[in-house]
């Protein structure tokens, strides 16, 4: 995925160390990445949600992989609100076998 502009490291996080997109929870960068990582699908699934609800499309995958986001999709789609039409349009085009950034 090379056509991605990710923030950039030194902006992704305010002076508490907590990301721009969790601005709804003081969780620092470190907490959250753990988050991402629980044993519990849940927990993953919904910190994986909140990511691709929250953040730019572009910083999902400073996170998460395009399969990850694929494979746990179903789990992931009840925590994405509003933003889920989008991440159905997005995975679709990407399987398109002409447009598979793999």
């Amino acid at each position: 995925m090379s056509a991605l502009a990710p923030t950039p490291v030194d902006r992704l996080t305010d002076d508490r160390g907590r990301p721009y997109f969790l601005w709804d929870e003081n969780l620092t960068l470190d907490v959250f990445r753990q988050r991402l990582k629980d044993p519990d699908p849940e927990v993953s699934a919904y910190f994986l949600g909140k990511l691709m609800r929250q953040a730019k499309p572009d910083d999902v995958f400073s996170f998460a992989t395009l399969r990850e986001v694929e494979e746990r999709f179903d789990e992931v789609a009840p925590y994405l609100g509003h933003s889920r039409p989008f991440w159905t349009w997005l995975i679709s085009y990407w399987r398109a076998p002409a447009n598979d950034p793999r």
